[in-house]
């Protein structure tokens, strides 16, 4: 392996380079717009492209492209040459101010939820400079945001910046009211853990269903799965271990801080974590990572998989986003520090976002809502679709104290014996992890654990950031205007834990009684498919907060929630397809032909011993006629079914109907056709098993 240090970031316009190679005043410049947030001078970004296009030159780039986020949930990228005709008729490499500030892709085949016509192409894509540019393959890409002619939002990344702002603005006034004069920016951070399936390629190439929609659409359960629980942290495959090296060079060198890699608890999965960076920079990285990750698979004869659950009966893949709140003097607003009960300012932040994921737990919710995901949530190794919070013993027991106004004792920071000698004994954290909990308090972060694998970061962060501005903007408000701050102070948080108790659980989130108490009980929302959850993007308490923010206009969340439902409804749509191919073309004709085998087999007998019973072969070529019957059945009962939806036209009706109907007969087909797997003879099954699958690398 190369040296890590000189390797790092070397394929990125970073601070490092910017100073070496701008002027010191447009380096002065600059810096101040990334770090303040302040307006970008026009003036400076020829200086700017000079610079960049000299750097890329140099590295071996010929062309540029704006790399955005469209709605599509991955990446988009339109790749020009740095190429010129220069006035002699030689070439030049150059790059304006111009082109490096604004692009203008084609936007009429990007999902815009109406908010455009199909005919109004024009869209425009404006360079994000927090973000830095960076080279991959031979192309410079730069960070942009994406919006329409009109200036909608037509992108994950300008709500995201959106909300950050937004939570910024809150943040300073409650750190004004504390006294605090010096910081002049709030900064949300995130560590997203990023778990994945890798599958030998040429096995995943006999799979259509793996090919078309990412999971498997059949499958029956092998004789060991992830029941010894000896995959996770155990010791990494060598040809798993050279992948994740390769990754690791390939993500250092575009800046991205991949640290721990491990083993997961499913045969074949795997996590990649990086070191916490600004929300918008680890959202950008976490696309990049995703994009690398399956790139760098091809490389090694594998395969990415990053659907949220690729094999039912072992663990989903998810992606838990560490969320943090920082000051730019580099304060973690949410450390709770020695004496949490006496840090007034910590406990203020932590019941803002109490009450924040309280309150708009439906937003949470929505955020992570795809017909992938639905699979994963509340499947034993992922959170339930009911949102709640774990703050741990001590946490809770400072805030037990402060509602009922009792003197707070504290807890003593016990030290582990580990009953060796030789081992050292260390501090024990005041408070253990809780792995079942959807948004967790780990220390000085909140884990929230129910974002999918294959999702965008961006849409769970916004709707973090936006509500706890909110809570931060309600809190700055009361605060402001009372007499006295430090009596209204102690009077208001005690009457936010009071009002928002019923978020805050430390038990066992898969337990069914947590369920039934939380929704009967608690009064909770348990919004367990994307078809219920998604609607309430539209409420109007949702719709006040999120466009009061200015983090998306009415139209935006319009837009948002025709484009999510569709997505749903046309994922499942082609999952339906392709179960109906697979069942047809592929599952009938091998157990067909196996039966037949046997009955071939059964007649060869009776010719040569007349008086042989054939029992066992009779009764499997009666089981699996049977099965072949029910599942041709299935079959035909899935086509009208989709035939059914392809007839409406109103995406929530679809929804709904994809949900009720079309997801109990893909259930009802998959069913049938698991169970003829497990009679039919392993050389007739027409593709790669669930043991080849996730023992096969």
């Amino acid at each position: 392996m190369s040296n890590v240090p000189e390797m790092f970031a070397s394929r990125v316009f970073d601070d490092k380079v910017m100073r070496a190679r701008l002027p010191g005043k447009v380096y002065a410049s600059l810096r101040r717009t990334i770090d303040s947030g302040a307006a970008l001078d026009p003036a400076l970004a020829d200086a700017v492209a000079s610079a960049m296009c000299a750097w890329a030159v140099e590295n071996g780039a010929t062309h540029f492209t704006h790399w955005f986020q469209p709605l599509t949930g991955i990446t988009a990228e339109k790749h020009d040459g740095f190429i010129n005709r220069a006035p002699d008729g030689r070439v030049i490499m150059e790059f304006s101010g111009k082109e490096l500030i604004k692009g203008e892709p084609d936007a009429s085949s990007f999902p815009s939820g109406g908010l455009r016509a199909t005919f109004e192409a024009r869209g425009y894509t404006a360079w994000d400079p927090s973000s830095y540019a960076f080279i991959k393959e031979n192309t410079l890409c730069i960070p942009t945001a994406f919006c329409s002619y009109g200036g909608e939002a037509l992108d994950k990344k300008t709500p995201l910046l959106r909300s950050m702002e937004a939570l910024s603005r809150q943040a300073l006034r409650i750190l004004r009211l504390f006294g605090d004069t010096e910081v002049k920016r709030v900064i949300t951070n995130v560590g997203p853990e990023q778990e994945y399936f890798l599958v030998d390629r040429e096995m995943y190439l006999k799979r259509k269903d793996l090919i078309y929609t990412g999971r498997t659409l059949f499958g029956a359960k092998p004789p060991k799965g992830q029941e010894l629980e000896d995959h996770y942290f155990g010791a990494i495959k060598p040809r798993v271990q050279a992948y994740m090296e390769e990754l690791n060079e390939e993500l250092w060198k575009l800046g991205v801080l991949a640290k721990t890699e491990h083993n997961e608890v499913a045969p074949a999965q795997h996590e990649l974590a990086p070191v916490y960076s600004s929300t918008n920079v680890a959202t950008d990285h976490n696309q990049l990572t995703m994009e690398i990750m399956k790139k760098v698979a091809r490389k090694h004869g594998l395969v990415c998989l990053l659907h949220e659950k690729p094999f039912a009966g072992v663990n989903g893949s998810g992606k838990h986003n560490n969320w943090s709140i920082s000051t730019d003097t580099g304060e973690n607003l949410l450390s709770p520090g020695e004496t949490p009960y006496e840090n007034a300012r910590f406990l203020l932040f932590l019941v803002a976002v109490i009450k924040a994921v309280d309150e708009y737990q439906d937003l949470l919710r929505l955020a992570v809502a795809t017909a992938g995901n639905d699979h994963r949530l509340g499947a034993n190794e992922a959170p339930p679709a009911v949102l709640s919070m774990f703050l741990g013993d001590e946490l809770s027991a400072v805030l037990d104290a402060i509602e009922t106004d009792t003197p707070y004792a504290g807890a003593e920071k016990k030290r582990l014996k580990l009953g060796v000698d030789i081992l050292p004994r260390f501090t024990r954290d005041t408070t253990d992890r809780n792995r079942t909990s959807p948004f967790a308090f780990t220390g000085n972060k909140f884990e929230f654990r129910m974002v999918g694998s294959g999702d965008s970061i961006a849409c769970a962060n916004v709707m973090i950031n936006a509500s706890v501005a909110e809570a931060l903007r309600q809190f700055a408000d009361e605060l402001e205007a009372a007499p006295d701050f430090d009596e209204r102070l102690h009077a208001l948080i005690k009457e936010q834990i009071i009002a928002h108790r019923r978020i805050i659980f430390n038990g066992n989130g898969y337990d069914d009684a947590w369920i039934r108490e939380a929704t009967e009980e608690r009064g909770l929302l348990n919004l367990r498919t994307t078809a219920d959850a998604l609607p309430r993007l539209l409420e109007q308490k949702n719709v006040d907060m999120l466009t009061g923010h200015g983090v998306f206009s009415e139209s935006e969340l319009r837009s948002r929630y025709e484009i999510q439902l569709e997505n749903y409804v046309r994922t499942v749509h082609i999952e339906a397809l392709t179960m109906e191919d697979m069942a047809r073309r592929e599952i009938l004709p091998a157990v067909a032909a196996y039966s037949a085998a046997l009955a071939d087999g059964v007649a060869r007998k009776k010719a040569a011993a007349p008086t042989v019973a054939c029992g066992y072969e009779t009764r499997l070529i009666q089981k699996l006629s049977c099965l072949a019957d029910c599942a041709d059945a299935a079959a035909e009962e899935l086509g009208k079914t989709v035939a059914a939806l392809d007839a409406l036209s109103d995406v929530t009706e679809e929804a709904d109907f994809v949900r009720d109907e079309v997801l109990p007969k893909m259930a009802a087909l998959r069913a049938v056709c698991d169970e003829a797997e497990t009679l039919t003879a392993a050389e007739y099954w027409p593709f790669p098993t669930y043991g080849d699958l996730l023992f096969g690398v």
